[in-house]
């Protein structure tokens, strides 16, 4: 997170003029948050500083289960970010576990990513698919900070930007921290739009194959003069 300082102060909103924000701006540096989303609660375990290695990441882990002590059993889904399937985080995961760590079997990122992956210890990492990070539902509140908190801010100093930091990530957790209604049923995202029957959505396994185009098909994208006999034979089936 870039810590910005606007260098001219922005001008207020006026009737039938919304707010104006000068381009130019200070820049403080950054600072690294490592957060874990708490899918039943919605609540936030976080983790900041000035770097995001491995060494960060076993960190935050481990802070996580000390914050969360009752848990029986912990699936941390992750993205595919080297550091979150480190030889530190593996090391960490074989200590709670009682698992032996030998470091020459997990030489590989391979490797790492089974030895985490594992069904039968307590912790268990699932990583997203690639391109598919969205699927861990921290994304949806780290949107979230970027709108209300980081887009529209104006920093002094890291000082001030980690102390209101600070105090927003509080306030989320007393005040509105909450479990997402996750929608997504895993069907493709493609599903009855326009363009999903293209050679590449086909080739990629993601088309979404139907003799009778979609309602809104129908009415927003008809067919070309030389091809409309041909859809009225399929509309007609």
């Amino acid at each position: 997170m870039q810590m910005l300082q606007r260098q001219y102060p922005p001008q207020p909103a006026q009737p039938g003029k919304p707010e104006k924000r000068e381009q130019e701006d200070i820049r403080h540096g950054v600072r690294a948050l490592i957060a874990s989303f708490v899918v039943p609660t919605g609540h936030l375990v976080w983790h900041r500083g000035a770097t995001r290695t491995s060494k960060d990441c076993a960190a935050h882990l481990a802070n996580v289960v000390r914050q969360l002590p009752t848990m029986k059993r912990d699936n941390w889904v992750v993205d595919n970010l080297k550091t979150h399937w480190s030889l530190d985080v593996c090391r960490l995961v074989a200590s709670w576990c009682a698992i032996p760590f030998v470091e020459k079997q997990l030489s590989r990122g391979v490797e790492r990513r089974a030895f985490l992956s594992d069904p039968t210890p307590q912790h268990v990492v699932h990583c997203t698919p690639k391109h598919g990070s969205w699927l861990n539902q921290v994304e949806l509140w780290l949107s979230v900070l970027a709108r209300r908190f980081l887009k529209r801010g104006d920093f002094c100093s890291p000082d001030d930007f980690e102390t209101r930091l600070v105090d927003d990530l509080d306030v989320y957790n007393t005040h509105h921290a909450h479990p997402y209604r996750w929608t997504y049923v895993g069907q493709p995202l493609v599903r009855a739009t326009p363009f999903s029957q293209t050679r590449r959505q086909q080739r990629q396994g993601r088309a979404w194959f139907s003799p009778r185009p979609q309602r809104f098909e129908r009415a927003f994208y008809p067919p070309r003069p030389s091809k409309r006999a041909a859809a009225q034979l399929v509309m007609n089936l």
